[in-house]
């Protein structure tokens, strides 16, 4: 794996999606989410994080602040691999399809407990999510 960029948390173990985890809690409590939110931010990312290090052979999280053009703020989350990518994403966003030995809920839930979700992968080319909670 290469050394992410400035700014990125790398995702190359357990350890790091633990960390993925509290940064991800600090940030959502420091921007302002709710307890619901923060705790649904928190889950997503984790999940993400996950998936980054088992489907994607690891890759990098990146947490920012975000606004919106109506000057909403909320949080922003982007995760990165360079992994195998994901052939079929309409079939991979699919309640209970996995490649894996897990439940087959990791995107899709993502999907559900964030206010914005976008999926960019190509085969052998890696993938890209990000995940946005607004403050309500």
């Amino acid at each position: 794996m290469t050394t992410p960029p400035a700014g990125e948390m790398p995702i190359a173990s357990n350890d790091d999606v633990v960390r993925i985890r509290r940064t991800v809690r600090t940030a959502a409590s420091a921007a302002g989410l709710s307890l619901v939110d923060q705790t649904k931010i928190v889950t997503a990312a984790s999940e993400l994080a996950r998936n980054t290090l088992v489907h994607g052979g690891g890759g990098s999280a990146r947490v920012e602040e975000a606004t919106d053009a109506q000057g909403r703020a909320g949080l922003r989350i982007v995760f990165t691999d360079e992994g195998p990518g994901i052939a079929d994403k309409e079939q991979a966003m699919t309640d209970g399809w996995s490649t894996g030995e897990g439940l087959g809920l990791g995107l899709s839930g993502a999907r559900r407990l964030a206010d914005e979700f976008e999926l960019e992968s190509r085969p052998g080319e890696g993938t890209r999510v990000v995940l946005v909670k607004w403050i309500r």
